[in-house]
């Protein structure tokens, strides 16, 4: 049951929140707006406000916003023109594609703000668990329960601080400053370098010392300006991973049969689900972020499609040929049906090898 609540409730939010994005901006600029749909295909429900039906579609795969005048060739009474898309100047018809990938993006940064501010910002102590052998912590004389204080005179308050000061080192001695037994202790540990591999599995080389943590765990509690700055940053962290990953499948450095779909995303979901709301949240923050870097990718269907084509219509001073269009749209389809084949064959044979 969790499975398929979790399913529901991330694809609602997102596609929710995306076509949003559009209805609002094409609003703001005074397009008319004929439907707002979640999902596609036959409508379950649907009640019209004004000009506009809202409706509920039967295949929970996506949605769409139809806009007056939306494709070039449309037939308009002269009375929508001024309500109609492609009669828009075309920088706000880039805003209007544009605006639903940014609304994924404030999506997570709303949901990370919230969980910043009334949960906190869960951290790991930097108290020593394992010692390895032979590595310079060992040698140094640190030992398994020690907790660091300082390092060259800095506070360390968490272990992330810890394995940054150690990493930026760059083999340098550090003065280390411990709490041991309700004493403190005084050591000098210099860094070795060492390879290990990254979360894309490429090996690179790191400073460390030899330890891991305790797993011990401690939640700092953030005010409201903190805890929207630590959401832009976590939100500009998971662009960043999201983007280099993108880049890794394409270099072939990443497998592509990492590559998950929507059986895939709704296994993960129902576990956030079953793990609690913070989980859940965190979770659809993460989705948002990856769908809307998705649909900025220049391929034709895609948000991002349309906006290189009015970017080309800003550029020459005239509007790409409805031909060039159509038959880039028709590849753009060909490709988006060639990758949701192969990531359900990727969920499929993910399910049947556990």
């Amino acid at each position: 049951m969790s499975f398929v609540i979790g399913f529901v409730v991330v694809l609602g939010v997102l596609i929710f929140f995306h076509e949003l994005g559009h209805f609002i901006v094409a609003k703001a600029f005074g397009v008319g707006v004929e439907k707002f749909s979640l999902g596609f295909g036959p409508k379950i429900l649907a009640k019209t406000v004004g000009r506009t039906e809202y409706r509920l579609s039967a295949i929970p795969l996506g949605g769409y916003v139809k806009m007056v005048g939306e494709q070039p060739d449309e037939e308009l009474d002269p009375a929508d023109i001024p309500f109609s898309f492609t009669h828009k100047p075309v920088f706000q018809r880039i805003l209007i594609v544009a605006s639903g990938p940014v609304f994924n993006f404030f999506l997570a940064i709303f949901i990370f703000f919230g969980i910043f501010w009334f949960s906190g910002l869960m951290m790991l102590q930097p108290v020593i668990g394992e010692v390895k052998a032979g590595y310079p912590a060992e040698s140094a004389g640190i030992i398994s329960g020690d907790k660091i204080l300082t390092i060259n005179g800095s506070p360390i308050d968490n272990w992330s601080e810890m394995a940054e000061t150690i990493m930026d080192s760059n083999g340098s001695p550090l003065e280390f400053t411990m709490l041991r037994d309700s004493r403190h202790i005084n050591l000098s540990v210099t860094p070795a370098d060492d390879v290990m591999e990254n979360i894309f599995g490429e090996e690179q080389h790191r400073y460390m010392i030899g330890v891991s943590s305790t797993g011990e765990v401690i939640t700092k509690h953030l005010g409201p300006v903190k805890a929207f700055t630590e959401s832009l940053n976590r939100t500009y962290i998971i662009c960043k991973l999201t983007i280099l990953s993108v880049v890794k499948v394409f270099q072939g450095s990443i497998p592509a049969k990492t590559i998950g779909g929507p059986i895939l995303i709704a296994q993960m979901a129902g576990e956030q689900v079953e793990q609690g709301l913070v989980n859940l949240l965190a979770f659809i923050a993460l989705i948002s972020v990856n769908l809307g870097i998705l649909n900025l990718l220049p391929i034709p269907v895609l948000d991002g499609g349309h906006i290189l084509f009015f970017s080309i219509e800003a550029v020459i001073r005239r509007p790409v040929s409805i031909k060039t269009r159509e038959i880039a749209q028709q590849v753009g389809i060909f490709l988006l049906m060639m990758l949701m084949v192969f990531v359900f064959y990727n969920d499929i044979m993910r399910f049947f090898e556990k």
